[in-house]
């Protein structure tokens, strides 16, 4: 099993910054990718940004790139992976998920809402 624990959401002003985080733990050591998704109301859930475990290769979705950063740290028992989000938008509005596909199960977090205000 593979416990997925996000933090850092809340309240921010528009063209505020705010540093989201997702630690790993448990049986984490086939775990090869991480990612950031989100969902506003009443939307799917869309794709943020991703970044392999060893941290050589990530991607940042158009609609959030120049605006928004991942990055993954490791120790043996942990991989915690990041999502540094400046210059918010009000349509960054949404809940944030973490996730981590592992052989032939995905595992997601609890979410963590982030609201932009205007």
């Amino acid at each position: 099993q593979v416990q997925l624990v996000e933090s850092g959401g809340g309240l921010v002003q528009v063209g505020g910054s705010l540093r989201l985080s997702c630690a790993a733990s448990g049986l984490i050591s086939g775990i090869k990718s991480m990612a950031w998704y989100r969902q506003a109301p009443g939307k799917e859930r869309e794709l943020v940004a991703t970044i392999t475990t060893s941290g050589d290769l990530s991607n940042i979705e158009d609609s959030v790139k120049g605006r928004f950063t991942i990055s993954i740290s490791r120790d043996n028992a942990k991989n915690t992976v990041y999502l540094q989000m400046n210059s918010l938008k009000s349509e960054d509005t949404a809940v944030y998920y973490c996730n981590a596909p592992q052989w032939d199960r995905t595992y997601w977090g609890q979410g963590t809402q982030v609201t932009v205000s205007s």
